[in-house]
């Protein structure tokens, strides 16, 4: 799984000029899946996620987390995130997880952020043309993939 955390003071998702999903303060995620993902991956991106401090504390600095914040979380699902460009200038997507696999892990990572954060998650609608607004924070931008989890 990959993902890009946006830290925003406020998103939204629209499918079709029908609002999915908004949020003030907290992390725009947009997340993809591939084949070889399972729940292992979803679990530490999700306690990642939940536990990054990058929101200010008194002094300025990076050290509340989204949880120390009352923040929320707008996930989005994003197949894109694994466009592989070596080849020519039309993105290859093959990396990226067929809807079978890929929408049980969107599903089940939406209810363990939801865990971590003791408060629902709001979201897009996977496999959908959405429409992202968001007023990034900083700007802050966190990219993680569980493929890399390892590499300290």
């Amino acid at each position: 799984m990959r993902a890009v955390i946006q830290r925003v003071t406020e998103a939204s998702c629209t499918v079709e000029g029908r609002m999915t999903g908004a949020i003030k303060q907290g992390f725009l995620v947009l997340v993809g899946v591939t084949a070889d993902d399972g729940r292992e991956d979803l679990e530490w991106l999700a306690q990642k996620i939940a536990n990054l401090r990058v929101f200010g504390d008194d002094q300025g600095l990076m050290n509340k987390s989204i949880h120390d914040i009352g923040g929320h979380i707008l996930l989005i699902s994003q197949f894109t995130l694994f466009a592989q460009t070596k080849k020519g200038n039309r993105p290859s997507f093959i990396r990226a997880a067929k809807p079978d696999h890929a929408v049980p892990l969107y599903e089940e990572l939406t209810a363990c952020l939801s865990s971590h954060l003791g408060k629902p998650v709001e979201r897009g609608v996977f496999g959908a043309d959405m429409k992202i607004s968001l007023v990034n924070d900083g700007p802050v931008t966190i990219i993680m993939d569980t493929k890399d989890r390892d590499n300290h």
